[in-house]
């Protein structure tokens, strides 16, 4: 880095670099690199008949990225078993930068089939990885709609597993819809092709569930389908992914990652979609229990009015207006003769307090010849001979009217 500091100045457009300086420190930048283990693919092997090398094309797995690799024929066919395009590898190789045609290439002195016991090992640690980062959680799961308006498809083209799982899913429900990204299931390609599909049918808003199907294989040809890369895109999905990889035996990592776990893509055609004939029979199953739920509670309440209509209150209402009114007319009858004796002892009450008023009052006892005498003067009711004056006027009141009297002096 100081170098390239340093030099970076002395590049102007008055002053370039040629062409050559610029190949020759790229050249020396990656010659430093050294030696390196690189982990891959082979996608192509070219071997030109009478050369002493072979040239091959290294792919990553999970992207689309790739390396030429030179080696001497010797270290190519030294390999057991005998390397072939799709044979995953790991080669001991230093990186050269060509500066004649301006193109990068490893030279390998060694190159290792990767053996199955190597592939699981890698698949184990890997899976141990996933799970403690929650990709296999249950409580991630997302359960898959019971009727998907479109099921995204992606599987190998013309394959047995597409054929299974449209066949099985129209056979239970005829009207479902598909929506096919047909992809390579195995070999260099595969994965980046899944995810460009994956990513494809999850932005469609019209494909409620995808569904990833292939066909049985050797844990070599299923690899694709344990990629990291793969089970990260599965996990990340807006949309629920079914996944029917292999047979009942096989499992990929996909699995553990995606929503719906199918054991073959017979299977997942017949979990897509629900059965047309079940359901039917499961709404003639309720229609039934309906219509036996009503008819029983119509029975029900015809019993209860047959009852009701029944009581004589119901049968012959005018029976309870005829007991009502006679009841009315006895208590009218009670409440007249109550009022009537009451009336009568109050007429007799008042007709006593009367006479009593009148031999208490004293205008009786003036008819009686009696006579009241006041003075004149003050209306004073005279009890004493003593109290009226000689010469004092007095008013007497008889029982037929007054005289006046004056007071005369005694002998």
């Amino acid at each position: 880095m100081a170098e390239s500091a340093a030099e970076a100045p002395r590049t102007s457009p008055d002053e370039p670099w040629p062409v050559r300086v610029v190949s020759q420190k790229i050249s020396a930048w990656i010659a430093r690199l050294g030696w390196v283990w690189v982990d891959g693919q082979i996608a192509q092997v070219s071997r030109r008949p009478g050369a002493g090398l072979v040239f091959l094309t290294l792919r990553d797995p999970s992207a689309e990225m790739s390396l030429s690799v030179t080696c001497y024929r010797e270290t190519f066919e030294s390999c057991d078993p005998p390397l072939r395009e799709g044979s995953r590898v790991v080669v001991h190789a230093k990186p050269e930068f060509y500066a004649g045609r301006g193109s990068l290439s490893l030279r390998a002195d060694e190159l290792r089939h990767v053996g199955l016991g190597e592939l699981l090992a890698r698949l184990e640690r890997l899976k141990k990885v996933l799970a403690a980062e929650g990709l296999f959680a249950p409580e991630r799961k997302r359960r898959p709609p019971f009727l998907p308006r479109t099921v995204g498809l992606v599987t190998g083209r013309a394959s047995a597993a597409e054929r299974d799982v449209q066949k099985n899913a129209a056979a239970r429900w005829p009207a479902v819809r598909f929506a096919v990204r047909n992809v390579p299931v195995q070999g260099p390609t595969a994965v980046p092709q899944i995810l460009d599909a994956l990513a494809e049918l999850d932005a469609d808003p019209e494909v409620d569930v995808i569904v990833l199907a292939r066909g049985g294989g050797s844990v070599e040809d299923l690899l694709p389908f344990s990629d990291e890369a793969l089970c990260r895109a599965v996990f990340g999905c807006r949309t629920p992914v079914l996944s029917a990889i292999g047979h009942e035996t096989d499992t990929p990592l996909v699995d553990f990652v995606a929503d719906v776990r199918c054991s073959t893509p017979t299977d997942a055609g017949k979990r897509v979609v629900p059965d047309l004939a079940e359901e039917r029979r499961v709404i003639e199953q309720h229609r039934y229990r309906l219509d036996r739920a009503v008819t029983h509670l119509l029975d029900g309440e015809r019993r209860w009015l047959s009852a009701v209509r029944s009581r004589p209150v119901l049968a012959r209402p005018e029976l309870l207006l005829s007991g009502r009114r006679d009841e009315v007319d006895g208590l009218r009858d009670r409440a007249r003769r109550v009022l009537a004796h009451r009336v009568d002892a109050a007429g007799s009450d008042l007709h006593h307090t009367v006479a009593r008023l009148r031999s208490l009052s004293p205008l009786t006892t003036m008819q009686r010849g009696y006579a009241v005498v006041q003075r004149a003067a003050d209306d004073a009711v005279l009890r004493d001979p003593a109290d009226a004056a000689p010469g004092a006027a007095l008013r007497v009141r008889l029982a037929g009217g007054e005289l006046a009297a004056t007071v005369r002096p005694g002998p």
